[in-house]
């Protein structure tokens, strides 16, 4: 077959099925590549690696990309030519977008509206008299779960939040999700992928990111700076060496509580002790304190956003 247009090959392989990584090394980049060579969306996205699920879950945002079809090359029996073809995708680095290197300068916010115009459908709704708050919890396979997160629903609950628990799956519905999460005034959660529904905020709502031990880096570079980018309210819980599960199997004279980085020392098998093996039970006392700086933020945001 002989198409007019040209090609952007990419792979979706990789970390497919981790949302962070589906934006950091797919999405952005997508959006960047697109954005410097066909502004006018006259491309045809010829993807490789590309499940029928992951398709499925982002079909109103592929076509935002093209005015073509995609074509699963992998599904493919038959030839392709095209007048010419770029491989692989434009990074600017970890979820950031550099207007100096576009053509037409764009920052994370451009796309954040982009991801808003895609699926957003009606802004009107009930004017609530709470502020919403969306408290993410991740699955006890995976690390890094809240352990006393009654408590703590319990707790944003006392002081006024309206609480809804969001436990993302890989097929939960994005517009969904987007509905639930751009009507809200604040997030919190862990670090982790599922802090990546961070993009679906409102300027000035809240994202309280729970820092477990040894991920302080992480914390900040993926999602502390490009909060505050989006003009968000970003609150930092540090947790102390009690509040990690990591206590209960070193002693604190031991390097892996004493000194993350010295005993990480760019060993990613290392850093998985803090990823995969570690999770969290908040000083309630502690995180109370916390939790009323949000609700004042997420309060005053709801306020002037009525």
């Amino acid at each position: 077959m002989t198409h007019t247009s040209p090609a952007l090959v990419f792979s979706t392989g990789g970390y497919t099925g981790n949302f962070f990584h589906e934006f950091m090394d797919c999405f952005v980049p997508l959006y960047i590549t697109v954005n410097s060579h066909f502004p006018d969306r006259n491309v045809i996205l010829v993807i490789t690696d590309c499940h029928d699920w992951w398709t499925s879950k982002y079909a109103e945002l592929l076509p935002r990309f093209s005015r073509h079809p995609i074509i699963n090359i992998d599904k493919e029996n038959i030839s392709h030519c095209f007048p010419s073809a770029i491989v692989g995708l434009i990074s600017h680095g970890h979820m950031v977008i550099n207007p100096g290197l576009l053509p037409k300068p764009e920052t994370l916010m451009d796309f954040q509206a982009f991801l808003a115009n895609t699926y957003r459908q009606d802004d009107r709704h009930q004017l609530p008299t709470k502020p919403k708050l969306v408290l993410i919890n991740r699955n006890a396979n995976i690390g890094r779960r809240i352990l006393n997160v009654e408590e703590v629903e319990k707790t944003a609950r006392e002081l006024g939040f309206d609480v809804t628990i969001f436990k993302p799956k890989r097929n939960t519905s994005l517009a969904e999700s987007f509905r639930l999460i751009h009507a809200s005034h604040a997030m919190l959660g862990v670090h982790g992928a599922a802090l990546t529904h961070f993009l679906f905020l409102r300027p000035r709502s809240v994202l309280m990111q729970v820092v477990p031990i040894g991920t302080e880096w992480l914390s900040d570079a993926y999602f502390g700076k490009p909060t505050r980018i989006l003009g968000l309210e970003y609150m930092k819980y540090k947790i102390k060496l009690e509040e990690s599960s990591l206590a209960e199997v070193y002693t604190g004279d031991d390097l892996v509580l004493k000194n993350p980085k010295a005993f990480v020392r760019g060993n990613w098998s290392n850093a998985q002790i803090y990823l995969k093996k570690q999770n969290v039970k908040l000083d309630i006392v502690r995180f109370r304190r916390y939790l009323r700086d949000a609700y004042k933020k997420a309060k005053d945001f709801m306020d002037k956003a009525s």
